[in-house]
């Protein structure tokens, strides 16, 4: 199990443009890495939106928010569309990256990690209220850098 203070697993996972992302790629940068089940449903509609209402508020604390579900970029573009969402969201089909960050079950599991600038893991957040887990993570993230 990742706990905090391990190093978070590195990743190589196409974006809603087919652009390739590592979790390297952001060495120097605070990461909010988010999994959750799929595109278009309520729940992670109502947490992608809310992430990107507060998108400026973590660009401001040297942060980036990346969210993971196993649709297809297709699917991720068409939902960053409807709902003008800036995160960048990274398809895993194969689950890979969802079962290195445990977030896989029958659905991929609502879970978040937060990921320091030097990559380990500061925070796991396995309990994940889609409408409050933004302003949650902003919270923990002032706390940690003494904001």
């Amino acid at each position: 199990m990742l706990n905090e203070k391990n190093k978070a697993p590195d990743f190589n996972l196409a974006d809603q443009d087919n652009n390739d992302h590592s979790l390297s790629d952001y060495k120097g940068k605070w990461i909010v890495l988010y999994f959750y089940p799929k595109d278009n449903s309520p729940g992670c509609t109502t947490e992608a939106k809310n992430f990107s209402d507060s998108i400026d508020k973590f660009k401001q604390l040297n942060a980036e928010v990346i969210g993971i579900s196993p649709d297809s970029p297709s699917s991720h573009k068409k939902f960053v569309q409807k709902y003008d969402i800036p995160v960048i969201l990274l398809s895993d089909p194969k689950k890979e990256v969802i079962k290195k960050y445990h977030a896989a079950g029958f659905i991929t599991k609502r879970i978040s990690y937060l990921i320091n600038p030097q990559g380990m893991i500061e925070k796991k957040y396995l309990s994940v209220n889609p409408a409050k887990h933004a302003e949650e993570i902003l919270d923990d993230l002032k706390a940690l850098i003494n904001i």
